[in-house]
């Protein structure tokens, strides 16, 4: 099958919000959604979360559950209608030039999101802006580059149409030298695999799926 044309992102996302539930509704998204729950506290009373590139609120939603105070960002104005629907606060913005207070956030999430920018230096750096000193904590997800190596695209479907959004890979080695550079320290990392239960009855995926990482988890301390 020849790769799909990629659309810009901020096009990508007005097309596929309607559509874009605040949960996880694919296989990929459950194997990511374990490793960031994985260490995301179970209580977070007190606690000041950014979740940046929140989409349409998926993991607002979490973070509320646990007590958290929140704000959202997302540079998409359809994923954060979505959000807003659901009493969630969110503001519109890049988060390369997020609307935080330096040195103000307990816990920044990331999902799903970094792979939009081409500069991963650029946003890690932001994210240690906003993070507390001596503590603060990072969550970040994207898709696997195992993934892009084998051809994989970002790809969703509107009807009877199929896109896919404009995607940059970045390799853990340059995760290694971005944290360096923006004084964070990586704690743990999570290569999840797909878990066939996860895999509805009428899915189309790669078999190869089954036999590498698709998502590249990591927690990350300032």
């Amino acid at each position: 099958m020849a790769p799909l044309a990629e659309l810009p992102v901020g096009k990508a996302y007005e097309l596929w919000a309607p559509s874009y539930p605040p949960l996880a509704h694919n296989a990929l998204m459950r194997a990511e959604e374990r490793a960031m729950l994985k260490w995301m506290p179970a209580s977070l009373e007190g606690k000041s979360v950014v979740d940046i590139g929140c989409g349409s609120g998926r993991y607002l939603l979490h973070a509320q559950r646990r007590g958290a105070s929140l704000l959202g960002v997302d540079l998409s104005g359809a994923m954060l209608e979505r959000a807003a629907r659901l009493g969630l606060p969110v503001a519109r913005a890049d988060l390369r030039r997020l609307p935080v207070s330096s040195n103000s956030a307990d816990v920044v999430l990331c999902a799903l999101t970094l792979g939009h920018v081409k500069s991963l230096q650029t946003a890690l750096s932001e994210i240690a802006r906003v993070l507390r000193p001596r503590g603060g904590m990072a969550l970040c997800s994207e898709l696997h580059p195992a993934g892009f190596a084998l051809g994989w695209q970002r790809t969703f479907s509107v009807g009877e149409h199929r896109y896919a959004v404009e995607h940059a890979t970045h390799h853990y080695a340059d995760w290694h030298q971005g944290c360096r550079s923006a004084g964070l320290a990586i704690q743990d990392v999570i290569e999840p695999r797909l878990d066939p239960a996860d895999i509805a009855p009428c899915a189309q995926i790669d078999p190869r799926a089954l036999e590498i990482p698709v998502v590249l988890a990591l927690k990350l301390r300032r």
